[in-house]
């Protein structure tokens, strides 16, 4: 019996379904209701005020409150309730868009009876807490999505300060170069001048200076060009180790743009800088099969094309799996559709009309930079997606993942009138193992169990970690008789195995509890298929472990050796 009993809030005028309720929820063994009654929606809402409770049982049809409304008061007061809404035997619909208001379920009062009325609540108890708990995760998630937006742009910050810094070595160290290198010529060059004036009445020595001064002056001249040939678009690699953008570089360029007056705009500004490799499209239809067979470094897009715009550019490059950094040519001022295709998955958007080299260049950078921040950032989303969902030491699946996907194949297995079975394994005397050799020694064997089970089963049954040496397995379009040969084949495949651990050999057994899902039933929950092969996995523990207990196997199957850890 539960030790603590299900708070329950009533609120229904009608005397009869009080009476009713109240008598059915008596009747359940096993189970304590603490019922409290309300007959009007004002006095149920100042029972929620005065009270905590874990469902409410809600009809709509109230002398103070009629209809969606009453679900709307409720709710304005308590967002967060778990409502079951009461409906006549003739309103279905009614119910279903309650569920679509937010109710977790509905009852028709006439079909009441005491299974299905306990079912509802607790159901409807387990919905509110995982809605809850899909909540908390979803809030973590978005925040943590704007820890990474926050630190992508302290780090994009953070780059443009090395980038600059490092100019600043550049030419200061070209600064430095170039004063040492003109300080001989221009010394040689006041003294040829000196020269001249000393042998003014000698036209041979005079004819010999000024071949040298003209020699001082190219190198001199030489060095000025030199200067004046400094890249303001090169950036160098930071202390980091991996180059961020350098415009020196090999890029491959594609000008998606039907308007040669702008494609004309874009080569003239890049005509200058030799390791751009500029090709065009005019149309996305010709974009698609260039960028599919060629590697492109950065596309530039007009917004307005032949055969669509950028936001369906993009959408199709995004559908196709082309993943390429896009700058959108938008119109003069038109900064709606820039934040358009800056949402859409634009790295950056260009006025046409300010295209020059400075801001092209500076587009071209910010593009690439913020293109790989993305991809870095998503890689980061999707390893937290799976650290979500997998359990760190094993690589299998999470209990939290083993909930949500037991429910999910139950209703599948119900739907379709197809086998599920689950089996529960626990390592046998895995304590043992922690005491004798250490928990690192412990986790080695986890994750070679884990490895075991990954090899074993198909590729379609559902591999979790339960907690701690204990494991769980879902396998859909599976009956017992086929578990139990996949679970004995398991099993004996453990107990042969020899686990190693700092040149010390082991063995280990499992035993193994078998539960299968009765798909034309009403009665079976996740949560009593789990204690279903929970106490088949305790009856083998009980005959001595190391073998399979479920449903339909006999005493003669699924025993292996009495179960022991081998010390080698």
């Amino acid at each position: 019996m539960d030790q603590k009993p299900i708070k329950v809030l009533l609120i229904e005028d009608n005397p009869g379904d009080v009476r009713l309720i109240r008598e059915l929820l008596k009747e359940i063994a096993g189970t304590q209701f603490e019922l409290q009654h309300a007959d009007r929606l004002s006095r149920g809402l100042i029972c929620l005020t005065e009270g905590a409770f874990d469902v409410l049982l809600l009809d709509l049809g109230l002398p103070d409150s009629q209809g969606f409304d009453t679900l709307s008061i409720v709710y304005a007061q308590r967002p967060k309730a778990p409502i079951v809404v009461l409906t006549g035997l003739a309103d279905e619909m009614v119910g279903i868009e309650a569920i679509h208001r937010g109710a977790q379920d509905y009852l028709a009062k006439g079909k009441l009876n005491g299974e299905l009325l306990v079912r509802t609540i607790r159901y409807a108890i387990e919905r509110y807490v995982l809605l809850r708990e899909l909540e908390r995760t979803t809030h973590d998630l978005e925040q943590t999505v704007e820890e990474l937006r926050n630190a992508n742009k302290r780090i994009k910050d953070q780059q443009k300060s090395v980038i600059e810094e490092e100019r600043l070595n550049v030419l200061l160290q070209m600064a430095g170069a170039t004063a040492h290198e003109l300080s001989q010529p221009l010394t040689g060059l006041l003294a040829g001048i000196e020269l001249m004036r000393l042998k003014m009445d000698d036209p041979e020595k005079l004819a010999q200076y000024m071949h040298t001064i003209e020699e001082t002056g190219q190198r001199i001249s030489h060095i000025v060009r030199r200067i004046q040939t400094i890249r303001h678009d090169e950036t160098k690699p930071y202390v980091g180790g991996s180059s961020i953008i350098n415009l020196y570089q090999d890029l491959n360029i594609l000008s998606v743009e039907d308007e040669d007056a702008i494609f004309d705009k874009v080569h003239n500004s890049l005509k200058d800088s030799p390791h751009i490799n500029l090709s065009r499209a005019g149309s996305i239809r010709e974009a698609i099969p260039i960028l599919k067979n060629n590697r492109f470094d950065l596309v530039l897009s007009n917004h307005v094309l032949p055969d669509g715009d950028s936001l369906e550019f993009l959408k199709v490059l995004a559908d196709k799996g082309l993943e390429v950094p896009v700058v959108v040519v938008t119109a003069r001022g038109n900064e709606m559709i820039a934040t358009k295709v800056i949402r859409a998955g634009a790295c950056d958007y260009l006025p046409s009309d300010s295209i020059s080299k400075g801001t092209l260049s500076e587009s071209i950078y910010n593009a690439m930079e913020n293109f790989r921040l993305k991809r870095e950032a998503n890689l980061a989303l999707r390893k937290m997606a799976q650290m979500a969902t997998r359990d760190e030491l094993t690589g299998v699946y999470n209990r939290r993942f083993f909930v949500e996907a037991l429910e999910r194949e139950m209703t599948r297995a119900k739907r379709y009138g197809t086998d599920l079975v689950i089996l529960m394994i626990d390592l046998d005397y895995f304590k043992k193992v922690n005491d004798t050799y250490g928990h690192t020694a412990g986790d080695m064997v986890l994750r070679e169990i884990g490895k075991m089970l990954l090899d074993s089963m198909r590729q379609s049954d559902l591999i979790c970690r339960y907690g701690g040496e204990e494991f769980a397995v879902i396998l859909p379009n599976t009956d017992v008789k086929k578990a139990t040969v996949v679970s004995e084949r398991f099993r004996e495949r453990v107990s042969k195995h020899q686990f190693e651990y700092d040149s010390q050999k082991l063995r280990i057994t499992v035993s193994i509890g078998i539960a299968s899902f009765d798909s034309s039933s009403d009665k079976q929950s996740p949560t009593e298929l789990v204690d279903n092969a929970d106490q088949a996995l305790y009856q083998a523990k009980r005959e001595g472990r190391n073998r399979v207990k479920g449903p339909m196997i006999s005493i003669d199957k699924g025993v292996g050796k009495p179960a022991s850890i081998a010390i080698g």
